[in-house]
């Protein structure tokens, strides 16, 4: 059961019932609006954030807002900080923005306005790389979609709590700027896939680094092994007993620390590692599960997946 309680002052407050019926206060979502120019790097401000663990609504209407932060407040406590990017398209768009930013203050919200700027320079050369239209422009040039739409959003910038001018940015230095506003004293985590998978099925589309595994010796051709997997305990011991397996997984779990590093500091979040053997059964199975381990004791959430395993 949901509760809504308007008080004097006109502060909503947001609850819920517990088992035995009693109230209970529910937290009201701290609350980040992304807005800025076209251009400017809204969405890779987003995804920094999504990143860091927040709920990201891309293009919300902004007299919608209200509602989304109640929502979040009866989802009891799952969804604590909202993101939401807006654009500026037109007056009436504007308007309704500014009404909910109202209300928000009146309802006591906690909430911030990130604002993403650039000259008009860096905006005319990232238009024209993608070649595609300001969405202002109308019949007329990429300019004058940008002085359009910097004349509709003049005030939202000088309301914004934030202000980062991306003109000389590059997507890395955008999101170590988000990094250092909202990461707090969490450093934001790299998350890695490992992926077991058979060359003989192609390689996976989505992999950012790929090791083979062939070199190792198959148990394919050990007809005890042959119906088992690299799950087995018999034929993960098999593999890791051939010469150079042991010291391949430590020195690529070297290599894969190494690297993490530097996508830490690059901004990236996530990595898929693709572990590849002939049919994805035994050798790469075995292998991933041990390198996930590795990875996972090095502080690096993991997720092991084999994604040929049971296709033969």
């Amino acid at each position: 059961m949901t509760e809504h309680d308007r008080d004097g002052a006109g502060h909503v407050s947001t609850g819920t019932t517990n088992e035995t019926g009693e109230a209970v206060e529910a937290a009201i979502p701290e609350l980040v609006i992304i807005s800025g120019m076209s251009g400017a790097g809204r969405s890779t401000a987003a995804k920094c954030l999504e990143d860091l663990g927040w709920f990201v609504v891309d293009n919300l209407p902004p007299a919608l807002i209200p509602t989304m932060v109640e929502l979040g407040a009866r989802s009891q406590g799952n969804v604590a900080r909202i993101a939401v990017v807006v654009d500026v398209r037109g007056r009436r768009f504007f308007d309704n923005l500014r009404e909910s930013l109202a209300d928000l203050d009146a309802k006591e919200v906690t909430r911030r306005v990130v604002f993403l700027e650039s000259s008009d320079e860096a905006l005319v050369r990232r238009f024209e790389s993608v070649r595609r239209p300001h969405p202002l422009q109308g019949d007329g040039r990429i300019v004058d979609g940008i002085e359009a739409e910097r004349e509709l959003l003049r005030e939202l910038r000088g309301d914004a709590d934030l202000v980062i001018d991306t003109s000389s940015l590059n997507v890395h230095e955008l999101r170590a700027k988000m990094d250092a506003q909202f990461a707090g004293d969490e450093k934001p985590e790299l998350r890695a896939t490992v992926m077991s998978f058979g060359y003989k099925y192609g390689l996976p589309v989505d992999a950012d680094l790929v090791v083979d595994c062939r070199f190792l010796p198959n148990p394919h051709w050990v007809p005890e092994l042959r119906p088992f997997t690299g799950l087995n305990e018999e034929v993960s011991a098999y593999v890791f007993n051939q010469p150079g397996a042991k010291e391949f997984l430590d020195r690529y779990t070297e290599l894969l620390q190494l690297i993490a590093a530097g996508y830490r500091r690059e901004g990236k979040r996530y990595v898929t590692v693709a572990v590849g053997c002939t049919g994805g059964k035994h050798r790469s199975v075995a292998m991933s599960e041990r390198l996930g381990a590795r990875l996972a004791s090095e502080g690096i959430e993991t997720v092991v997946v084999h994604r040929d395993m049971g296709r033969e």
